[in-house]
């Protein structure tokens, strides 16, 4: 089985289309009122016009991880310089450094690195890593 797609309501899509674009990556596959297609990483995002606003559950989230606590720090300064709402400020967890920002319509981020994690969080991080340097 392969990952295939996220998808997620907006009352805004073009500015949340716009988010994933400029901060995350993706590249806009087509956008309309109604909806937008995104592509990041070998899967497909979808934002979906509502004509309400968005609740979403208590602490869902994205999750992105970054090779190093440096590029961590560089993606806060730059959201923060874009005035993205940040959520906290960037801070060092025992899973690795991180802070949480929101996209327009609600959407909760979580970006983070493992480079810096105790050390019983990293077996993932690791394997992952030497898994990329077998292809």
């Amino acid at each position: 089985m392969k990952f295939n797609h996220l998808s997620f309501p907006s009352s805004d899509v073009k500015a949340t289309a716009n988010f994933f674009v400029q901060h995350l990556g993706c590249a806009l596959e087509f956008i309309s009122p109604a909806a937008a297609m995104l592509k990041r990483a070998g899967f497909d995002i979808v934002i979906e016009a509502k004509d309400h606003t968005v609740v979403w559950p208590h602490n869902f989230h994205l999750g992105f991880e970054l090779p190093t606590v440096d590029a961590v720090s560089e993606l806060y300064q730059h959201l923060l310089a874009q005035g993205v709402t940040m959520k906290t400020g960037m801070f060092q967890h025992e899973r690795g450094s991180r802070f949480f920002c929101e996209a327009p319509g609600g959407l909760l981020f979580e970006m983070n690195t493992r480079a810096d994690a105790h050390e019983k969080y990293r077996a993932s991080f690791e394997r992952q890593a030497l898994a990329d340097t077998v292809k």
